[in-house]
């Protein structure tokens, strides 16, 4: 019988050509490598090397042996590769890149989902602005996220769209409700928008921005803030409308605004959400279940997309349009 010992002496010998520089470089005496030469010469019935002064040269037959050899050995180092990722799975640090507001889709339930398979891992959700996450990915300080696809420039990036949402337009007036908002009404809104700081590439602000092109204004903000929840307040209280994820206002509209409602806009506005990680990337266990749970979570509220084959994105191609 053929051993992975045997084949790691075989392999040794045929690199250097000599049993003893073989044994020097795995840390064996020079009589147990001559030794395991030997035994797999007779498990296979052939000569693998021939002696030659004082080093040995492979035969026909060792040269057609030696990538089969291989394969073996980096199948076997494979093998417990993966059962190291396994184990640090069980007992390592998860980390996954998310959306700015995606504690209102995912948040704690995500990491629930995680912990209740693995509940010995430590999880960290990591992400204000999806600008920011697409960054540490880029640097490797992530290896997968789940972001908003127009926020995500392509170079280098592979995103796979999973969900997509409706934006639509929040006010605590039931007038304003009560047709489906166009971009000449929008121009003459007031609003509040979160995501001051990253205003100038904010998914929702980029699409209302394309929506309102025709119309040369950008989106009127009367108040700026930095959280989507002090956006829905505000909005609750009378003092501006807003535009948000359906979803967003599904969670946030009963608890911090209960007298306002929402309307879409005409033409209808969808903001996509993506799978993105570095092109070509191996990830790691640990990130494709983050990738699967994540995107589970996703498609449960907003509504599903059937991944394609992963492509890289282009600034402002996340916003989708419907009549």
């Amino acid at each position: 019988m053929v051993s992975l010992h045997q084949l790691t002496c075989f392999l040794a010998t045929y690199e250097h050509g000599s049993l003893t520089a073989a044994a020097e470089e795995l840390g064996y005496a020079q009589p147990s490598v001559s030794e395991q030469i030997r035994s797999l010469e007779r498990s296979l019935g052939v000569q693998l090397f021939r002696r030659v002064g004082r080093g040995v040269v492979p035969t026909t037959v060792a040269d057609s042996f030696r990538p089969h050899a291989e394969r073996v050995l980096a199948a076997v180092d494979e093998a417990q590769e993966a059962v190291r990722s396994v184990r640090s799975l069980e007992t390592g640090t998860i980390r996954f890149g998310m959306f700015g507001i995606a504690r209102l889709y995912a948040g704690s339930g995500l990491i629930a989902d995680v912990l209740s398979r693995y509940p010995g891992v430590r999880v960290e959700l990591v992400g204000q602005n999806s600008i920011e996450v697409a960054e540490d990915l880029r640097r490797g300080r992530l290896e997968a996220a789940m972001l908003a696809v127009s926020t995500v420039a392509s170079e280098g990036l592979a995103v796979t769209p999973v969900a997509r949402e409706e934006l639509v337009y929040i006010s605590a007036d039931p007038a304003r409700l009560a047709s489906p908002v166009t971009a000449q009404r929008l121009a003459q809104s007031s609003l509040v928008l979160p995501e001051t700081t990253f205003r100038a590439r904010d998914s929702t602000r980029q699409t209302l921005r394309q929506m309102l092109h025709e119309t040369g204004l950008n989106p009127p903000t009367r108040i700026e803030v930095e959280d989507i929840e002090t956006a829905v307040e505000l909005v609750g209280m009378g003092y501006a409308d807003s535009v948000v994820p359906q979803g967003a206002a599904r969670q946030l509209l009963p608890r911090l605004a209960p007298e306002a409602g929402w309307v879409s806009l005409r033409p209808r506005q969808y903001d996509t959400f993506a799978v993105v990680h570095r092109t070509d990337a191996l990830l790691s266990p640990a990130a494709r279940l983050m990738i699967e749970l994540a995107t589970r979570r996703m498609q449960a509220i907003a509504q599903p997309i059937t991944p394609r084959r992963p492509r890289g994105a282009t600034q402002g191609s996340g916003a989708t349009v419907e009549a």
